[in-house]
């Protein structure tokens, strides 16, 4: 989607939703919505937002546009409490809900945080308006679990309600239409707040910001319109045509596209030159300093960090600009530096090596099914890694490198179930790797213990790394294949495992699992999962990657259950976890 945003720093926030200062919590700010959607629609609406709009204008503007929804953002502790919310409103908790990238950007815009530490979600539980209409209520919903560091995130954004707002459909989408309601906005004070078109679902939004003098205490409104108007939004986001970029034209965009692999490499040569470990995030350094510390060229490496800027893995300091070119390395790009606890530096790496190399035969793979890589390398991944220490450990660590996607997992209701038992529980994690994730678990959790089935080189690896986490002492580990699943332990993990295989392949895995599983044992899946409705998602681009390199595929959450099913295994239900994933939570069927 192609978004546009303000700068929110100067716009004025407004004032909060009526009564919100005599509002408890957010089930109560989420009822106050709920209740402004059953009683208005656009003839009561309008005036409210935009005073002085009355008589013909509003009656030949009204019938144009309906009101569709009021959007707020609330801060449930976890997916459960969420659900509660939804139920004490009287809205489904069965709402599907996808990840909002528009929203989760501002976020860590406005209050200076990154991006992966900010998990929000965005659902529309159904809401029936005053003559049965069809509307809902826009929740976007980010984590805040009691005592962590995003409280304040929470207090901010409840008290100045940035993100609540009301909108509006088009009931045709008119370009005539369009431009004419966009003049009647203006003419009664509501000013551009950015927009986009989204091309995965053909629609136009423009965003505006209403009168401070407004009625409802909302101060912004959304503009939806089906189909591509871009011109409707280049008028709307830059009304000079003169001012307006070309980043939006097909050629151009199809220019930047074909050039994705130079990114994908200058960011593994930023990482293979020691480049971010030998930059401060904190003062810039200049390029012929850089150029002796990593031993490089210093007019290509500076071609190297301009290229760098403008992906904002580096920023170059502007005072040294006329004297001599100085950069220092922003949040992003300290995710590539090798000794920070989140890097990322083997994805790099990895993504930039052997598998971007079997994407150049990407086409053998759709043209015959077999996997790029085999046919490249003559051998599967995973025997190819096997056969090379050097490339098995850079793998290992780049399964680690997403390994933020755990960190609410030791929260998740089985493993702390499992915690409070009054005798010890076992957690087996199946093809665990490095013992990433059974790490965090059993450090989260001191009367936990584990085991870990694995390939014998790895093992090894995991015996290494949760010693070294403190918690080997309490782990047991197993060098075999899926069918040596041991028996008799009380939580089974398969994380990112079933991607790698056909729906076969899946089965038997899930069978060998659920043959070891006791009856009360719990099954916990991790994996991303493909959207139902076609949105942008990152298991999408990795649905593709699977293909082409292992001949995996990644899947929605109703054929999950199938192949769970089919293994006699029930999926009770689904949570999101961060780097869009989600845990599955399964049980032998009764």
């Amino acid at each position: 989607m192609t978004t546009t945003l303000p700068d929110e720093a100067t716009r004025p926030a407004g004032p909060p939703l009526r009564g919100e200062t005599m509002l408890p919590d957010d089930t109560a700010r989420l009822r106050v919505a709920v209740a402004f959607v059953r009683e208005h629609d656009s003839a009561t609406l309008l005036p409210l937002l935009l005073p002085g709009l009355r008589g013909p204008e509003l009656e030949s503007l009204a019938p144009h546009c309906r009101f569709a929804h009021a959007g707020l953002l609330l801060f449930p502790t976890d997916p459960q409490d969420l659900r509660r919310q939804l139920a004490d409103c009287g809205l489904a908790v069965d709402t599907p809900s996808q990840p909002s990238v528009v929203v989760r950007e501002r976020l860590a815009r406005r209050h200076r945080r990154d991006l992966a530490e900010l998990d929000v979600r965005i659902l529309r539980p159904r809401v029936q308006g005053p003559a049965g209409e069809r509307r809902a209520v826009e929740v976007f919903a980010l984590t805040v679990p009691e005592h962590s560091d995003l409280e304040a995130i929470a207090a901010h954004e409840r008290a100045r309600g940035h993100e609540a707002h009301l909108a509006l459909e088009l009931e045709h989408p008119d370009p005539l239409v369009l431009r004419g309601l966009c003049a009647v906005l203006a003419r009664h004070g509501a000013r551009p707040d950015g927009g986009g078109y989204n091309p995965h679902e053909d629609g136009t939004v423009l965003y505006f910001t209403t009168p401070a003098a407004g009625a409802c205490g909302y101060r912004r409104l959304e503009l939806y319109t089906p189909g591509d108007h871009r011109d409707a939004l280049d008028d709307h986001l830059c009304p000079d045509p003169q001012e307006r970029p070309d980043a939006g034209r097909p050629a151009e965009t199809l220019l930047r596209l074909l050039t994705g692999a130079w990114t994908t490499q200058a960011l593994a040569a930023f990482a293979r030159l020691g480049l971010p470990d030998a930059m401060d995030p904190y003062a810039a350094t200049s390029t012929r300093e850089l150029a002796r510390r990593t031993a490089t060229r210093p007019e290509n490496l500076a071609t190297l960090l301009r290229y760098l800027t403008m992906l904002d893995v580096v920023a170059e300091d502007a005072e040294d600009a006329e004297e001599e070119e100085s950069f220092r390395l922003t949040q992003l790009g300290a995710l590539l530096r090798a000794d920070s606890p989140d890097t990322m530096r083997p994805l790099a790496l990895m993504y930039a090596g052997p598998f971007y190399r079997s994407f150049a035969a990407l086409d053998h793979t759709v043209r015959t099914g077999q996997p790029a890589f085999d046919h490249l390398f003559g051998e599967n991944h995973f025997d190819h890694f096997a056969r090379d220490p050097e490339l098995a450990d850079l793998f290992d660590r780049s399964m680690a490198a997403s390994s933020r996607m755990f960190q609410p997992l030791p929260a998740h209701p089985v493993i702390t179930t499992a915690a409070r038992a009054s005798t010890p529980r076992t957690v087996v994690d199946v093809a665990g790797g490095n013992g990433e994730l059974l790490g965090r678990i059993l450090t989260a959790h001191p009367g936990l213990r584990g085991t870990l089935l694995e390939r014998p080189h790895a093992v090894e690896a995991a015996r290494r790394s949760l010693d070294a986490a403190g918690c080997g002492a309490r782990c047991d580990y197993r060098s075999g294949d899926f069918a040596d699943v041991p028996h008799g332990g009380d939580v089974y993990v398969l994380s990112r495992i079933l991607h790698d295989w056909d729906d076969d392949r899946c089965r038997e895995i899930l069978r060998h699992c659920a043959r070891a599983m006791p009856a009360h044992a719990d099954l916990l899946v991790i994996e991303r999962l493909l959207p139902a409705d076609g949105s942008p998602s990152l298991a999408t681009a990795w649905d593709l990657h699977m293909m082409c390199n292992v001949g995996g595929r990644e899947r929605r959450g109703e054929h999950y259950a199938r192949l769970l099913a089919d293994a006699g295994l029930e999926l009770l239900d689904h949570t999101p976890l961060p780097l869009e994933a989600y845990v599955l939570h399964a049980r032998k069927a009764r």
